[in-house]
């Protein structure tokens, strides 16, 4: 598979990040591919995907814009390959001083592409749908800034699970497995399962374990609660939830797809480094 029209694209709250693009889409052009680059919230060039004008998606930036390419991209069936000025780099490829040795090897083909599962949430009220969303990492059904928990009688295939008493619900995919969940001492799923993931938040004499579903599997969150709940996905502003409003969670219709050069045992390999620093505080163990 060539590329032959690429977009690059930065987040507009990385450092350097937009100048950094441009170097990227220069360098492009030396090979004799077409490139433009911007803000991944530029409205022209988010317009451009989603007409499926470009065949390649170059982000950079860090997790946090990954996952914003992944709700841009999946849809419409475009790779995304990450280059990593943030901190974290658990979904990014390489980091900012190695795209000049990699872009030739992109040229020349030398990748793979990797699909990854994502999940379609949904926020119904009075049965009504209020909003759906894509979901690359999570979704999370929880309390608002009042420290109390949030019953949330939670269903799985319209089967009751349990009703948790919990500061929250995380529904996770394998990828969101290495974010909040995990935080939350979820356990660890490769990429290339096709599971959901639920993992309570601070429970209260509920289930305090993780449990992992099939992935044609729905879950079904109702809130019970008299003061402020909150729907977050993938790490988005909250969406307020009332007493009584039901958030669906499924294995979604679409993939998120990654380029790749490392060899599919990446994931293992790099699970050492990512888990033993913390580079937003500077702290290696």
């Amino acid at each position: 598979m060539g590329f032959n029209k690429i977009v690059v694209c930065s987040h507009p709250n990385v450092p350097d990040a937009a100048s950094e693009s441009e170097n990227v889409a220069n360098y492009l052009k030396e090979f004799g591919v077409e490139a433009v680059y911007g803000s991944i919230y530029d409205p022209d060039i988010r317009q451009r995907t989603e007409k499926g004008e470009f065949d390649l998606f170059i982000a950079l930036g860090g997790d946090g814009t990954m996952l914003r390419a992944g709700h841009l991209c999946a849809p419409h069936n475009l790779p995304i390959l990450g280059i990593n000025l943030g901190r974290f780099g658990f979904l990014t490829e390489f980091g900012r001083d190695q795209w000049k040795e990699m872009i030739p090897r992109l040229i020349n083909g030398e990748y793979w592409i990797e699909t990854r599962m994502m999940l379609r949430c949904e926020h119904r009220s009075n049965d009504i749908i209020q909003g759906g969303w894509e979901v690359v990492n999570e979704a999370v059904v929880g309390r608002g800034v009042i420290c109390r928990p949030v019953q949330l009688t939670t269903y799985v295939d319209q089967r009751l699970l349990t009703t948790f008493v919990a500061d929250g619900l995380i529904v996770a995919t394998p990828t969101g497995s290495t974010a909040y969940a995990l935080a939350a001492g979820g356990p660890i799923l490769p990429p290339e399962l096709r599971n959901i993931l639920i993992v309570p938040l601070a429970p209260h004499l509920s289930i305090d374990r993780s449990i992992i579903l099939s992935e044609g599997a729905s879950v079904s969150i109702i809130v019970h609660t008299q003061h402020q709940s909150v729907l977050c996905v993938d790490g988005k502003a909250p969406i307020p939830l009332q007493d009584g409003d039901r958030v669906d969670v499924r294995a979604g219709s679409h993939m998120v797809k990654f380029v790749r050069f490392q060899d599919p045992g990446y994931f293992y390999r790099n699970l050492t480094p990512h888990m033993n620093q913390n580079p937003s505080t500077g702290i290696t163990r």
